[in-house]
């Protein structure tokens, strides 16, 4: 009998391969046991995506730094990681496009603004169609002015991009997963949750780059402040060149600004 996965020479009481650790699987395919490699695979406190789940919550700076020094068994490695998050967040828009974009309408909050409902629907369902590609565009930009904030601390662009794609990903999951429930219970609140996501968002990257770089509580207050600074300074100019494209390709025009 030989490995399916790596074709080694096995024994007939052999569970796992030798050489690459694979399960050795005798039985054919049914519901019973592809539900136990599911629960397996998904639910066992000792499998890599629960681990690093946990993990990134109570030492982000071992799950990262792992993989950072070279260390790939321990933990699921950031770009699968990421693919995850991305595949939920998928789900969820489908999700909320099909079934609650009457509670993404949030115009009514800015009825003194001259702006009109055009664009307001333009922008939602923008941020819906393109929200996977936004989030992807986050992470190198979080990681080139992280790595500009912590030049000191000898971590390479790429390792910076690690960091953010294991963070991100985490807080992608969890929003997933407390959106979804914020829309069955409480729909009409919506608005206040996707607010209250950014602070919460910086709050767990203070804590997570605290640990990474093992900071005292007055320097990643420091770094935090600058980070912001360069973070907005980024954020306007990027959101001129996204206005300019909008009017550019007609989403928007000048006729939309002017008083009724």
């Amino acid at each position: 009998m030989n490995c399916k996965n790596c074709h080694t020479k096995l024994l007939e009481q052999d569970d796992y391969c030798k050489s690459c650790g694979g399960k050795v699987i005798r039985n054919r395919l049914s519901f019973k046991n592809l539900f136990e490699h599911l629960s397996e695979t998904f639910f066992n406190y000792d499998n890599k995506l629960l681990r690093t789940f946990t993990q990134l919550f109570k030492q982000p700076e071992d799950v990262i730094n792992s993989y950072i020094n070279g260390v790939r068994k321990k933990y699921i490695n950031p770009i699968s990681f990421f693919g995850l998050a991305l595949t939920l967040s998928g789900l969820s828009i489908f999700i909320i496009k099909k079934f609650y974009m009457q509670y993404l309408d949030f115009s009514s909050l800015f009825e003194g603004i001259k702006v009109s409902q055009d664009i307001f629907n333009a922008t939602s369902s923008n941020a819906l169609e393109y929200n996977s590609l936004f989030y992807s565009f986050l992470i190198p930009l979080f990681a080139l002015i992280s790595w500009v904030v912590f030049l000191d601390k000898k971590y390479n662009l790429t390792e910076h991009i690690i960091i953010y794609l294991y963070s991100m990903s985490l807080l992608s999951i969890i929003a997933v997963f407390v959106a979804q429930i914020v829309l069955i219970i409480v729909p009409q609140h919506y608005f206040i949750f996707s607010m209250l996501t950014f602070p919460l968002m910086f709050i767990y990257h203070c804590y997570a780059l605290k640990r990474v770089f093992k900071l005292s509580i007055g320097n990643i207050i420091l770094k935090s402040v600058i980070f912001l600074g360069l973070f907005f300074v980024a954020y306007f100019l990027i959101s001129i060149l996204v206005f300019l494209v909008m009017l550019a390709t007609g989403v928007v025009n000048f006729e939309d600004f002017r008083p009724k």
